[in-house]
């Protein structure tokens, strides 16, 4: 054999060498973990190398049940019923503010707010008086005029002409004295408006000139009056909604009245929770915009408290179809897979399965459930990010249940273990 083979049986004999060495540490070792007290039967210390994780501790509660009725929410602006513009009827220089201590306040109707100096139609009223008394004057004296020719036009005294003249003069004179009359009563009315009264009660504005300011008849803003209760809310109607609220007027039992103008209807402000506000759609306007698709319609709501101004941001929501009997869950309980929601609940294995649902819509902090669970499933609300389907977890009972705010005012929740399962009619 040459060089070259020799140096490969060389090699080939080492590693087998090695590859013995090798067995025999191994089969020491095996030996030596035989032989330490954890294969002898004792446990694993717990949270040790190699001990199990305990399952992740999850937060369940059971679904509730209420009585729901589907609604349509819009946002409007709360307009006054009333708006006035105080403005002078008369011209002249402002007198006198009365109400300089109540402005942006409550004033009753009759008050006087502002006074116009009221010397030139003081005169204009004396001036119309003594042209009354002086046509009243003149005609009694024509009155004698005339009973005198009247006794005489029948013996031929005076001409048929002459009489026809007296008469004449005599309906003459009391043609001017009803002018004068009417004189009068309009130079009395002309000094009476120099009182700028409210014509409503409400709440009036600031002023809007001082005093010793001229102003114009019919033209000078002097303050504005709102009244304040009740109230208007404006919003508009889309034309799917405005259908199906009709058809749901029309179906007796569905809303609580069969007139349009008078649909029930709940308002809330910006800073509060729900609908706490009672109040009636009374007005619908007789056709839609073109350009929006929309139809503006009013409410109206009681303000005794002086709780709503106008111009306010309000959100409203109309009732749309029947009351029904529905499951609901805390909107934390929900997930979102590709677009579908779902919830987890609780086997009697404490195993978590995954649930698609259809559900419907948000009732103050809950989520109507039309589909997918039973009033009896144990409903994971809180540690969904810790679970996974099939896994076993660690349930622990809601102990602050959630209220039953998705319950209509008045409405008596029922008890979840008696309850029907969910609806399946499609809701939108």
């Amino acid at each position: 054999m040459d060089r070259w083979t020799n140096f490969i049986l060389i090699g080939l004999v080492l590693g087998l060498g090695l590859s013995a060495i090798g067995c025999n540490q191994s089969a020491e070792q095996g030996e030596a973990v035989t032989a330490t007290p954890a294969s002898q039967g004792k446990p694993a210390v717990p949270g040790g190398p190699g001990a199990a994780p305990p399952p992740p501790e999850v937060v369940v509660a059971l679904p509730r049940t209420g009585q729901i009725t589907d609604h349509e929410g819009f946002t409007g602006r709360t307009v006054a019923n009333k708006t006035i513009e105080i403005r002078a009827r008369v011209t002249g220089y402002i007198d006198k503010i009365n109400f300089l201590e109540n402005e942006g306040r409550d004033v009753e109707s009759g008050s006087v707010l502002f006074e116009i100096d009221p010397r030139l139609y003081e005169a204009e009223v004396a001036r119309a008086q003594a042209n009354l008394q002086q046509t009243q004057t003149r005609l009694k004296r024509v009155e004698l005029d005339y009973d005198r020719a009247l006794k005489t036009v029948a013996s031929r005294t005076i001409t048929q002409e002459q009489f026809d003249q007296v008469a004449g003069d005599r309906a003459e004179a009391k043609a001017q004295v009803e002018i004068m009359k009417a004189n009068l009563d309009l130079a009395k009315l002309n000094l009476s408006y120099t009182k700028v009264t409210a014509p409503i009660s409400g709440r009036v504005s600031r002023r809007q000139l001082d005093q010793g300011n001229l102003v114009r008849a019919d033209e000078t803003v002097l303050a504005t009056i709102v009244s304040m209760d009740p109230m208007y809310a404006y919003f508009e109607l889309d034309e799917r909604t405005l259908l199906k609220l009709r058809r749901a007027v029309e179906d007796e039992g569905v809303i609580s009245t069969r007139n349009e103008n008078s649909v029930p209807i709940q308002m809330a402000l910006a800073d509060e929770e729900g609908y706490p506000h009672e109040g009636v759609v009374n007005y619908f306007d007789n056709q839609l915009d073109a350009g929006t698709g929309t139809l503006q319609a009013r409410a109206l709501f009681d303000n005794r408290d002086r709780m709503l101004a106008p111009g306010m941001f309000v959100r409203v929501r109309l009732p749309i179809g029947r009351p029904y009997q529905a499951l609901l869950i805390p909107e934390q309980a929900l997930g979102t897979d590709q677009g579908q929601k779902f919830v987890y609940v609780v086997d009697e294995q404490n195993r978590a399965q995954y649930r698609r649902l259809e559900v419907g819509k948000l009732e103050r902090g809950e989520r109507v459930v039309l589909g997918g669970i039973t009033a009896s499933d144990r409903v994971i609300v809180s540690g969904l990010q810790r679970v996974r389907p099939g896994e076993i977890v660690a349930p622990r009972a809601d102990e602050q249940p959630t209220a039953t705010a998705g319950t209509e005012p008045g409405a008596t929740p029922e008890s979840a273990a008696g309850a029907p399962t969910a609806k399946t009619a499609s809701h939108q």
